[in-house]
């Protein structure tokens, strides 16, 4: 087994660690919380999921002190799981963690291992990913090991970056725009007169809805293929698409004044134009 020189036991980080471990122990330790001690692994992963985003958002934000405690309280998350299982004598923190370093150190093989070859770093990765799911019987597809929970845009973003690793791309983006194009057309195409022309919220025509949402799905799957193609993150880019819009709606409505249910369509389009350039103005 291939090892590497263990961190200081004085290293801060390892500190840190320490004392919130023996938080979490403590919590789960009879005389504890009562709360924390009727958590299981399953009742604790949305809030793993919800302290992920939190981290996220703290990170886009570029706020070094937010990220610093959404950093923790996913740590926190993370080690109260690992505890619990612990208690249920199915692995402990340690045993995770010895895991991940070893996995970490097979699959790079160019960093620690001397006499390997000089190659691509990715190459190996998914290389050696494919040996190891071979040796554990597991499946070997291209597509396999993306989590079936992991938001849409980015399994879309695995998904098409396995794609095309494997060689099923197109030469250029060229290729992926008019992908887009194509899927645009024929959601067009599946729209009948009457789904054009109906109220805002309103459900497509039984007959049609199969093919619409069919349609509408390939062109949502094309758009965040072609992020793909540009080396962009697509659920980064529609987190950032969704924070303007909330931003210049909050600044139409305060432009607007009254309620805007009692505005005409002009009006409100005026007042949504000149909220994107106040944002503009604000940057």
């Amino acid at each position: 087994m291939t090892t590497i020189e263990p961190v200081q036991t004085d290293d801060p980080r390892l500190l840190g660690l320490r004392h919130l471990l023996a938080v979490v122990d403590r919590l789960r330790a009879p005389g504890g919380c009562p709360w924390d001690q009727a958590q299981t692994e399953a009742s604790m992963a949305p809030y793993l999921v919800e302290e992920a985003h939190e981290w996220i958002e703290a990170i886009e934000e570029g706020s070094a002190s937010q990220a610093q405690a959404e950093a923790g309280d996913a740590l926190l998350a993370v080690l109260m799981i690992c505890r619990i299982a612990q208690d249920g004598e199915r692995y402990d923190l340690g045993q995770a963690a010895e895991k991940c370093a070893q996995k970490l150190i097979r699959r790079h093989p160019h960093v620690f291992d001397k006499e390997h070859r000089a190659g691509s770093s990715t190459q190996d990765w998914e290389a050696i990913k494919r040996k190891e799911r071979e040796d554990a019987g597991e499946d070997t597809s291209a597509m396999a090991g993306i989590p079936k929970a992991m938001p849409a845009l980015q399994r879309v973003a695995r998904a098409s970056g396995k794609a095309i690793g494997v060689g099923f791309a197109w030469p250029s983006i060229v290729g992926a725009l008019d992908k887009v194009r194509e899927e645009l057309g024929e959601l067009e195409q599946e729209l009948s007169q009457s789904d054009r022309e109906a109220a805002p919220g309103t459900a497509p025509s039984p007959e049609n809805r199969p093919a619409i949402e069919h349609e509408l799905g390939d062109l949502l799957l094309a758009s965040a293929t072609l992020a793909r193609y540009l080396d962009l993150d697509p659920e980064a880019l529609c987190r950032r698409a969704v924070r303007r819009f909330e931003t210049r709606f909050r600044i139409m409505e305060k432009a607007v004044g009254g309620p805007m249910i009692e505005q005409d369509l002009v009006s409100l389009l005026k007042a949504w134009e000149s909220s994107k350039d106040a944002e503009v103005s604000k940057d």
